[in-house]
């Protein structure tokens, strides 16, 4: 699983920074949180290719979606057949299909849009869901959170042969948790051969909030928690008025979360020539695993430690 940071800066940008978009790839499925202006030219310029298989918005302020008719445009005339989801907060979605009309998007894919209310599944696959949660910005507006599912303990091979299993179907069997007869009648239990099951991943992207319960909630454990960081602390009163957070306080966030790594997003333009005081503050909450992306930064989400031997 890999991370982009395709637009980093707030609703300003900067020679530096884009608007909001973040891309997500999943084995050969990728995923796209909120579309800053200019998405589709940062995707070029940072090589990640334009096989989108899901958006997700946080909300719809200027910042996060006016990139969305250029980008339904370019995947239209690059041909696209494939149809395309995407998700917004509940009750938005028939001012997506306003915006899309008035921008003269028509593209010859399926373009289908679904409100994703709070605490929903907006995605279950056999292998993961992506889950909206409550955020607290100045409008409607989720976040979302891909959250793996457990995945197979290891299957001891060498024990299996001790214990006669021969190779070849039984050890699948075994793997995928039936228990088997050998030939001489000895019956052989998962549970002898097979390891406890291993945790998935949890990469968690909150688009602009300001720190709540539910985020906290949302991050529980979380290998990648991506958390609007607009101000330093000494414009907390600031970013409470316009809905953001402050680097302190998203650090705060993934610290109770119990989050493993914390990247800070949304920065003001204030910040345009100076990010190191956003991240210091962080780091002095959070520690050394809170950094501040640059676009184009790609960053890669291991499976947990535990998964190591």
């Amino acid at each position: 699983m890999e991370i982009t940071f395709l637009g980093t800066s707030g609703a300003v940008p900067t020679t530096q920074r884009n608007p909001s978009a973040i891309l997500l790839r999943r084995k050969g499925e990728r995923f796209l949180f909120d579309v800053g202006e200019g998405t589709q030219r940062q995707m070029m310029r940072f090589s990640t290719g334009f096989g989108i298989s899901t958006i997700c918005l946080t909300h719809l302020h200027g910042d996060h979606v006016l990139g969305l008719p250029g980008l339904l445009q370019t995947l239209d005339f690059n041909e696209r057949a494939t149809p395309l989801d995407i998700y917004t907060p509940a009750g938005t979605s028939g001012d997506i299909e306003d915006f899309l009309d008035a921008s003269g998007t028509t593209p010859d894919f399926r373009v289908q849009i679904h409100d994703a209310p709070p605490g929903n599944p907006v995605i279950e696959h056999e292998e993961y869901t992506i889950r909206t949660f409550e955020t607290d910005h100045r409008t409607r507006s989720v976040g979302y959170a891909l959250i793996e599912d457990e995945r197979k303990g290891r299957f001891d091979r060498e024990r299996a042969e001790e214990l006669g299993v021969p190779v070849g179907p039984k050890f699948q069997q075994l793997h995928e948790g039936s228990s088997v007869e050998l030939e001489d009648g000895t019956v052989v239990h998962p549970e002898q051969v097979v390891g406890e099951p291993r945790p998935g991943r949890r990469v968690v992207y909150t688009g602009d909030t300001q720190p709540t319960e539910a985020v906290i909630s949302a991050s529980t454990d979380a290998d990648l928690l991506i958390h609007d960081a607009m101000f330093t602390h000494d414009r907390s009163d600031r970013a409470q008025q316009t809905g953001h957070a402050t680097a302190q306080q998203a650090a705060t966030v993934a610290s109770r979360a119990g989050a493993k790594r914390l990247a800070l997003t949304h920065i003001s333009s204030r910040y345009a020539s100076n990010v190191t005081p956003l991240e210091n503050e962080a780091i002095e909450t959070f520690g050394d695993d809170a950094f501040l992306p640059d676009d184009g930064d790609t960053i890669t989400i291991p499976y947990p430690k535990t998964d190591i031997e």
